[in-house]
């Protein structure tokens, strides 16, 4: 289900953006309008006939007229939602049917105005799905437009129609060379043509008064009239109407349909079994397509303002943290000396382990180091051991999980301070000292190190190297402002032991024990903050598949930990303060807004295939550069050089997308109620702290170490 339930979520919504796209004639669309060409080759009693041609039998087409004294008026291009509607009431008022030639795009995306017009009398006729200019068109395409424009049809009022409209045409004496073997072949499969002989110009919008004039025919003459119901603003064909029907009423012309003048059965034939089932599915799918891209697009537009609302927070609260901890008087109180105990979990670290102590060793700080081993089957434990160093002590257990491991480690503490961090991490000397100082603040309860990526060298590690800088330490300067710490990195954070007593020690009920545990502390009243100058580099996942385990586990246990302490809504005091503050903002920015990210791209790709491409591009560079700007400024935070951020826009276009799919899935297991495994990432032990001396394997490596 985890892997089915994402990619039939994305066909069907790329099925119905395409479907939306097709209705709303962004797709297989042909704007093109053939000029006049000659009509040598068109037979003269068409020419010289009336405004209806019945090409049923090629061998003698016939050109039908009007009777005088009778008014047929057609409307072209809709059904309109506003419009359509409007005419239909000014007929109803002066009881006058007419005929309305609807399009297949029109029709699918407003259904009930089809059934309207049948019910109330009116006939239907087609006026292809799409209006292209037949003239262009293959004999497949012309049958594709008049299939798809009936099966409309049959879905909104259960009907077919024999009448048939070409695009761009108008009076009956303009057919030419081009457009005439489209008539005859439209004769072909059965359609009575109607053209026009009196054209009401509305669709330039001359007013009422010319509207009425133009299609006023000469005497008492019958006259099909030509009028348009969508395709613009039509206020003036309404206004015409108001005083065009009771006018010609008076002067004794009636408004029939083109069957009812021609004394001709009638145009339509009821639908039934498949074809009816048929259309209604179609009219039905329509309706979803239309209802699920609102829903989009007020997706997107939340997207929109939450991409303003985050990034806005993140550099006015960025600059604020670091105004405030840069400051000279700045100090959190008198200086931490004493000695603390660091924690290091570890299972099957044997590519590393050497690495994390020996960084450990080298720590301006006093430490004790306790290296929990959790069931290693590689002898990550036999290589501590032997290495024979000072205040390192190594704690052996059955494999029971890393929140069981650090639970042990803090029994075995002797100071009221714990530093934990991964053991596949390394810190700089003064780490350790810059981590604790916080702590001299009695209202402290943890504290979040700045983790960085080791192995950036790679594209991938380059990417995660961005992410980090900009998406995890931006973020935490922002929500230490806010006294809402989500996470405390398990690569690099401390501890009041006190702190972690109270709440019980870490937590197995969540795959995010970090987060879990930082919540259950701000929840005990403790202040959470961020220390920037406490540098630890850590092993980024290599390969694609390990970094989707790494994040799929994150967000799954972001989510658990959400829910677990999701009572913090309703609570009083520095709990409630996090409940109703932090809760909201972990959930919308780290749980809510990647879940609708993806609609950024959705949008950008239907954008550059089907809408206007020029705008999309820009659109979409305009998201990049806010992105490029908050990268910029966090990377000059962090000190780090700007090169990496060349690789920003590949990470938007591919990276991102991966995230996108992983937070998705975790989604999809929270709901199906499924529950997710440690996964264990394999390690290279390549990482190593700025200046550090690296270790004798890793000198023949072909690697290149951080330095």
């Amino acid at each position: 289900m985890r892997y089915l339930l994402p990619c039939f979520t994305l066909v069907a919504l790329l099925a119905m953006l395409m479907l939306r796209g097709y209705v709303h004639s962004e797709i297989l669309a042909d704007h093109r309008v053939r000029p006049p060409a000659a009509s040598d080759r068109v037979p003269q009693e068409v020419l010289e006939g009336g405004p209806v041609i019945d090409a049923r039998d090629p061998h003698a087409p016939k050109a039908l007229s009007v009777p005088d004294r009778r008014l047929v008026l057609t409307f072209d291009d809709g059904p309109d939602p506003k419009w359509t509607p409007k005419v239909l009431d000014k007929l109803k008022e002066y009881d006058a049917h007419a005929v309305f030639f609807v399009t297949g795009t029109m029709t699918s995306r407003h259904p009930e105005l089809v059934e309207r017009m049948v019910r109330e009398g009116h006939e239907v006729g087609l006026h292809t799905f799409n209006h292209p200019d037949l003239s262009y068109q293959s004999t497949d395409r012309i049958d594709w437009e008049l299939s798809q424009n009936q099966l409309a049809i049959a879905g909104a009022a259960g009907i077919r129609t024999s009448l048939f409209r070409p695009p761009y045409s108008s009076f009956s004496d303009a057919v030419d060379n081009e457009s005439w073997p489209v008539t005859q072949y439209i004769g072909s499969r059965g359609y009575i043509t109607a053209f026009n002989n009196t054209d009401s110009e509305d669709w330039k919008r001359p007013g009422a008064d010319a509207i009425i004039k133009r299609a006023t025919p000469k005497g008492t003459k019958g006259s099909i009239v030509l009028m348009h119901d969508s395709g613009g603003d039509r206020s003036q064909t309404v206004a015409a109407l108001d005083r065009l029907l009771p006018q010609m009423k008076e002067r004794g012309y009636t408004f029939t349909n083109l069957t009812e003048a021609l004394g001709a059965p009638t145009a339509h034939t009821q639908v039934e079994g498949f074809e009816l089932w048929k259309g209604k599915a179609f009219v039905a799918a329509v309706a979803v397509s239309e209802s699920t891209t609102e829903i989009l697009v007020v997706g997107l537009a939340l997207i929109g303002v939450l991409v303003f609302v985050r990034f806005g927070l993140m550099l006015v609260l960025s600059f604020a943290h670091a105004r405030k901890v840069r400051r000279r008087e700045f100090s959190w109180g008198p200086r931490v000396t004493r000695p603390v105990t660091v924690l290091v979990p570890a299972y099957n670290e044997r590519e590393c382990i050497a690495n994390t102590v020996n960084s450990l060793m080298a720590s301006e700080h006093p430490i004790e180091v306790i290296v929990i081993d959790d069931g290693s089957s590689d002898g990550t434990a036999d290589i501590v051991e032997e290495m024979w160093l000072p205040n390192v002590r190594v704690v052996r257990q059955p494999n029971g999980g890393k929140p069981a491991a650090l639970n042990n480690g803090i029994r075995h503490a002797r100071h009221d301070i714990v530093v934990m961090m991964d053991g596949d991490t390394v810190f700089e000397p003064a780490t350790v000292g810059e981590l604790v100082q916080p702590f001299a603040d009695p209202r402290v309860g943890a504290v979040a190190g700045n983790a960085k990526v080791g192995n950036r060298d790679s594209l991938i590690g380059a990417w995660q190297h961005i992410e980090y800088v900009m998406g995890f330490n931006l973020d935490r300067r922002m929500y230490d402002v806010l006294n809402c710490m989500p996470t405390i990195p398990g690569a690099v954070g401390a501890f009041r032991r006190q702190a972690l007593e109270r709440v019980g020690g870490m937590s197995e009920d969540t795959l995010a024990e970090d987060t879990d545990i930082t919540m259950a502390i701000h929840r005990d009243g403790w202040r959470v903050v961020y220390a920037e100058r406490a540098r630890a580099w850590t092993e980024a996942p290599e390969s694609v598949q390990q970094l989707w385990s790494q994040r799929y586990r994150w967000s799954y246990g972001t989510m658990q930990a959400i829910w677990k302490h999701r009572g913090a809504l309703l609570d009083r005091g520095p709990s409630g303060r996090f409940g109703r503050v932090g809760l909201p903002m972990v959930s919308l920015f780290m749980v809510l807004f990647p879940l609708l990210a993806p609609l950024i791209d959705v949008f950008l790709l239907y954008g550059l295939v089907f809408g206007p491409t020029g705008n999309t591009i820009l659109a979409w560079l305009g998201v990049l550069a806010i992105q490029a700007v908050c990268a910029a400024y966090a990377f000059r935070l962090d000190g780090e050089r700007m090169t990496h951020l060349i690789t920003l826009p590949l990470q938007q276009l591919l990276y991102r997308q991966l995230m996108y799919v992983v937070l998705l899935q975790s989604w999809i297991t929270a709901l199906t109620g499924g529950r997710l495994r440690w996964q264990k990432l394999r390690r290279t032990g390549v990482v190593e702290a700025p200046g550090g001396v690296p270790s004798q394997r890793q000198r023949g490596d072909e690697r290149r170490p951080v330095a």
